[in-house]
């Protein structure tokens, strides 16, 4: 649906969040699958698509660790990082 640009992985969340979590996570942001997000963020996401705005996905481990999927305005890059680093 859009190009993830550079993508890059905090040191907390390569910690916390196994490799193969994070790349179907991956996917799934790429799909249009904002996983846990609100109501109002998945419309944000939607309206994002078409005006080129940053994208913000939130997933959740089988552990229950929360991380998120930020991909920039421009497409240039895509943060995976845990909610405090953030």
């Amino acid at each position: 649906m859009f190009h993830l640009g550079k993508v890059v992985a905090t040191p907390g969340v390569l910690k916390a969040v196994p490799n193969s979590v994070i790349y179907a996570a991956l996917g799934r942001h790429l799909r249009g699958d904002w996983g846990d997000v609100c109501p109002e963020d998945k419309a944000a996401n939607d309206s994002a698509l078409r005006d080129g705005e940053r994208l913000l996905s939130v997933y959740h481990t089988k552990d229950n660790v929360k991380f998120y999927i930020i991909t920039e305005w421009d497409r240039s890059v895509t943060t995976v990082l845990l909610p405090e680093e953030y």
